[in-house]
């Protein structure tokens, strides 16, 4: 098991961030509920991806053309990218095996 920090991107960071690999890109904001919890699940399951797999947090009121560029209309939604293209995506609180099937 590796250990997997959760990065912030912005529109500054995230083109770079996500152009190489596998990156989960949790979609969310700090008054959602269901965000905070989604929040937990994957801090807790991050630990458990494969080497590589880079975990990253998009706020959404704070980087309102992402969430428009992914479609996000429901928070928290979940996003794999694998070498900058969309691969899947969750809408909702997802389960930490589902999130590990998403990025192995």
């Amino acid at each position: 098991m590796s250990d997997h920090p959760i990065i912030e991107l912005s529109e500054s960071n995230f083109d770079e961030t996500v152009k190489k690999g596998t990156v989960l890109v949790d979609f969310w904001a700090p008054w959602c509920g269901p965000c905070r919890r989604q929040g937990q699940i994957l801090h807790d399951a991050a630990a458990t991806f494969p080497a590589g797999v880079v975990v990253a947090k998009v706020n959404v009121d704070d980087e309102p053309a992402l969430a428009a560029r992914f479609g996000v209309r429901s928070i928290p939604t979940l996003v794999v990218l694998k070498d900058g293209q969309e691969d899947k995506k969750f809408v909702g609180v997802q389960d930490a095996a589902s999130l590990l099937a998403a990025v192995s």
